[in-house]
């Protein structure tokens, strides 16, 4: 536990509460959780707004995913150096500016443009929200992350039906505004409160002990050299996908089953709850029943979810919702248990950065989730989609057998 310096001012004490600076940081990752999975919402719109294509909208989605994860090494690496002001700051205004121009471009390639845009601010938060529940939560790793990243899948189900009304009643570029001034300011004033315990921001050269584990922390280029980095890597590569198809395409997947429009935006608030509470449940199992386990029960309850979607969903409306929410349920927790899981191995001092690195498998996975996901159910069918995102899955299920047979990884460098 941290201590506090009873001389210090009641604000002073609370902003140093690690339960407080938990709650912020949720706050923050809640306010780029539209970006993510609020976006089903507006593809349709965006199609006939641009006079386009479901595939070609989609490829904004895999451009947003990759900048969101590609871009968190360099923003872990910012918010360790130099903590959140600044840093989360910036990060706000890119968010807020680029979601509400999306609202307002005419091109394809100023939505591109925007959403990489925001892609980029995204990145810095939710590698410096990751980074602040390790470091302040050393005894309850996978809790912390699973708060936090409960807070990414559940951020967007309040703002649904306010979306889904914003488009109904004064179209998507009211929607895109409103909600991205809202993201922005809440983010910037998140900025101003959000910091690393005394002692944790990261000096050059500074050789820092975990917390828990008493040994050295791995810094990027040190984990980047070892196997069990890669091994892991594929991993969370493998489990993405499925997740990430249904994030992007849940509306059209509805559409092809002739769901309901009212039945689709319900959807999406529902598979945001589970998306969002299996986070958290999954991440306080792990630091029960061990990180391995837990992967193996999920990530294999999710492969089965995944392969009987297609079949489930076409059984009526109730099945549909039902069926989204059991995947995206047993899909969520591998950003609690994978960023807990880097810490376990490479310690925290670094973990904002390091965390970052890992989460790259996400955007590598967005090209299969976005477009690309889009053209395949469109040229052979959501059966195969699904069964072979269900394979994926299956092998991060399995692989998680092996994770507790490897060695300790060596530091290098």
């Amino acid at each position: 536990m941290m201590e506090i310096n009873t001389n210090k001012s009641w604000l002073e004490r609370n902003l140093t509460n690690r339960w407080y600076q938990l709650i912020v940081a949720s706050l923050a990752m809640m306010m780029i959780s539209n970006l993510q999975y609020s976006w089903t919402l507006f593809t349709t719109p965006l199609v006939d707004k641009l006079d386009s294509n479901l595939i070609a909208i989609q490829y904004a989605f895999t451009l947003f995913v990759m900048f969101q994860t590609f871009i968190q090494p360099a923003g872990g690496y910012l918010f360790d150096r130099f903590g959140s002001k600044l840093v989360f700051s910036i990060s706000g205004l890119l968010v807020s500016i680029g979601w509400v121009m999306m609202g307002r471009v005419t091109t394809l390639s100023a939505l591109y443009f925007f959403y990489s845009m925001s892609g980029v601010g995204a990145a810095v938060i939710y590698s410096g929200c990751v980074g602040i529940s390790i470091k302040w939560f050393p005894d309850k790793r996978g809790l912390a992350t699973g708060i936090i990243a409960g807070a990414f899948g559940l951020g967007s189900m309040p703002f649904v039906p306010l979306i889904d009304g914003i488009i109904s009643t004064s179209g998507v570029t009211n929607a895109f505004g409103i909600i991205g001034l809202i993201q922005g300011i809440v983010i910037i004033i998140a900025a101003f409160i959000l910091r690393n315990p005394v002692n944790a921001v990261v000096k050059k050269g500074d050789e820092k002990k975990d917390q828990k584990q008493a040994k050295p922390s791995f810094n990027p280029l040190q984990m980047l050299r070892t196997p069990h980095f890669w091994f892991i890597w594929t991993m969370a590569f493998a489990v993405n996908v499925g997740g990430l198809i249904i994030t992007a395409n849940s509306k059209a997947f509805g559409k092809s089953l002739l769901i309901s429009p009212s039945t689709i935006v319900f959807a999406v608030m529902m598979t945001s709850l589970a998306n969002g509470l299996g986070r958290v449940f999954w991440g306080w199992v792990s630091d029960r029943l061990g990180r391995s386990k837990t992967m193996f029960v999920s990530f294999g309850l999710n492969a089965i979810f995944l392969f009987i979607l297609p079949i489930a969903g076409s059984q009526g409306e109730f099945a549909y919702v039902v069926a989204l929410m059991l995947v995206m349920f047993t899909w969520g927790q591998l950003f609690s248990l994978f960023p807990s899981l880097n810490a376990d191995l490479f310690g925290s001092a670094f973990s904002a950065a390091n965390n970052g690195f890992l989460n790259s498998s996400k955007g590598f996975a967005a090209i299969l989730g976005g477009g690309l996901g889009a053209y395949l159910a469109n040229t052979y069918g959501w059966t195969v989609v699904f069964s072979f995102a269900a394979v994926m899955s299956l092998y991060a299920s399995l692989m998680s057998l092996v994770l507790p047979k490897l060695s300790k990884p060596i530091k290098h460098g």
